[in-house]
């Protein structure tokens, strides 16, 4: 992990609960989700971060915490050196101008009514910027590559892959230091999404910003992170450079990952083996002990029920959570 000197957002020991309320007659119990068990990375000035893992295993809710549209139960989110869980809403308010999140699915996160343009400047007129708005909207829509008289359209009026383009236009419109990708293209067509990430890496070395790539997909964040951190139901198993964690990954929870991922050689993908993960993701509410991916796990042994391994470095760059790593 970096240290917090060279880094733009250190998250350390975050723990988000969701409390779960359920009434049986005139019984009411309350049991508590924790959907991010102590999670700790860094994000430095102009690099991406992939976050993945399967669904449910908490990308998400790391995203919206570190945002704060959530509120972490516990745990660090230093952004430039000020942690954000401690500050006030008006404080809070002045530090959101640096950072902003594009939306999985491009079209919910578009106001119908709303012409694009209005969309892309509603950031400037919320936080008062003053100047030419349309001038603006029209530099941001040439920059992701759409043109200035699109602002005058309506959402409807857009493909799929232009719709986010619009998104990730809103999301510069600030010149945001921080942008949280949720998602960013698993709700587009294959033959758009490989443009949607061009543009994203094409962005960040013109503009400089700093990315969290939360996904389900490895091939996807292959692409563009310069880290990638694994989650399974909470934790991270796996944190480390992109070249390390993709050419020898230790944790056998990414090794399944990545036997996962589609290889363009036929040959290759004909003979290689394909690790098949049996039974589902264990419920949150009632984790298992020790590791919690020990119930899916060919390696686990009675160590792996009683104690739950901890983040160790593997190799340069390198940490992973196993007591058996690969």
């Amino acid at each position: 992990m970096n240290s917090q000197t060279d880094a733009l957002l250190s998250v350390r020991n975050l723990v988000k609960n969701f409390e779960l309320r359920a009434s049986s007659g005139i019984r009411k119990t309350k049991r508590i989700v924790q959907a991010v068990a102590e999670v700790s990375f860094d994000v430095k000035v102009g690099q991406t971060l992939g976050l993945v893992g399967e669904s449910g295993s908490g990308k998400t809710t790391v995203g919206r915490s570190i945002l704060q549209l959530i509120q972490p139960t516990s745990g660090e989110v230093i952004f430039e050196g000020q942690d954000l869980t401690k500050m006030s809403f008006e404080q809070l308010r002045e530090v959101r101008k640096q950072m902003q999140i594009v939306f999985q699915d491009p079209f919910a996160s578009l106001d119908p009514k709303m012409t694009v343009g209005s969309s892309i400047s509603e950031p400037l007129v919320v936080q008062g910027v003053s100047g030419n708005h349309e001038e603006k909207v029209a530099e941001l829509l040439d920059l992701v590559g759409l043109a200035s008289d699109h602002a005058k359209r309506f959402p409807h009026e857009f493909s799929g892959g232009q719709r986010q383009r619009v998104g990730i236009a809103r999301a510069l419109a600030l010149d945001q230091k921080l942008i949280v990708l949720d998602e960013p293209v698993s709700a587009l067509d294959v033959s758009i999404q490989a443009g949607v990430v061009n543009l994203f890496a094409d962005l960040q070395k013109r503009l400089g910003m700093s990315y969290i790539f939360i996904a389900h997909d490895l091939s996807v964040v292959r692409h563009i992170a310069d880290q990638v951190a694994v989650m399974y139901l909470g934790k991270i198993v796996e944190i480390g450079d992109k070249d390390a964690v993709y050419r020898n990954p230790t944790h056998p929870y990414t090794k399944a990952l990545l036997s996962a991922v589609p290889l363009p050689d036929p040959k290759v993908e004909r003979s290689r083996h394909r690790i098949m993960l049996e039974g589902d993701v264990p419920s949150p509410v009632n984790p298992p002990t020790g590791c919690r991916f020990r119930t899916r796990c060919w390696k686990a042994t009675d160590l792996c029920a009683s104690e739950e391994p901890q983040l160790v470095v593997r190799s340069a760059g390198q940490q992973s959570a196993c007591h058996f790593p690969e």
